[in-house]
């Protein structure tokens, strides 16, 4: 499937209008202020607020698909993602849990906490088993809202080789992120937001 992200005229009355091109298998980075508007952009994106316009995925229009639909294929990972069951193991399918355990791995987490209590995680560790959550779905499109915000150096360069193999695979990543490096060298686009309208990175 071609996993571009195509966004034409997508605007709300707080935010907008947008239209951009993210190509298959790259990044495109949103930097900004905080209370710019950035995270609003994703959330419009995954059809979590309030907007119109036209998103396509692919040839696959959004207005195509109904909103739990369009979610699995363009997946949001909140800065704060929520968690619905006190433990771990139940938000990965069973099919999903060697995958998990795996990424887990890679990502420097030691695999026991895949059967940990939500409650007792650290935050960068419930902030990686967040993105993991979204990685063993394999969907076509990521959202990720300052994916490694509180994560030390080492395991942000973990994240970052995880998502450059995913992007060499064909996914699309738009990425909220307030590190200019992160930007630099993850990002093929580079935009900012300012009151809430998205212009070029310098």
């Amino acid at each position: 499937m071609n996993s571009s992200l195509r966004i034409d005229n997508l605007r709300s009355p707080l935010s907008g209008p947008f239209d951009l091109t993210v190509e298959a298998g790259t990044c495109l980075s949103v930097m900004g202020a905080s209370g710019s508007g950035k995270s609003l952009f994703l959330r419009m994106v995954a059809d979590l607020d309030p907007n119109e316009g036209e998103i396509w995925l692919g040839n696959v229009a959004r207005s195509s698909l109904s909103a739990p639909d369009w979610r699995r294929q363009v997946i949001y990972v909140a800065a704060e993602s929520g968690w619905w069951r006190d433990d771990v193991a139940a938000h990965f399918e069973p099919s999903q849990r060697p995958a998990a355990a795996d990424l887990a791995d890679r990502l420097g987490l030691p695999p026991e906490l895949l059967g940990a209590q939500v409650a007792r995680l650290s935050t960068g560790e419930r902030q990686r088993l967040s993105l993991i959550r979204a990685l063993v779905r394999n969907s076509p499109a990521l959202l990720l809202d300052e994916p490694t915000a509180a994560l030390d150096r080492d395991s942000i360069g973990k994240v970052e080789a995880v998502l450059r193999e995913r992007m060499a695979a064909g996914t699309t990543l738009i990425m909220v992120t307030h590190d200019p490096s992160q930007s630099e060298h993850l990002a093929h686009q580079r935009v900012i937001m300012r009151d809430r309208k998205l212009e070029p990175a310098a």
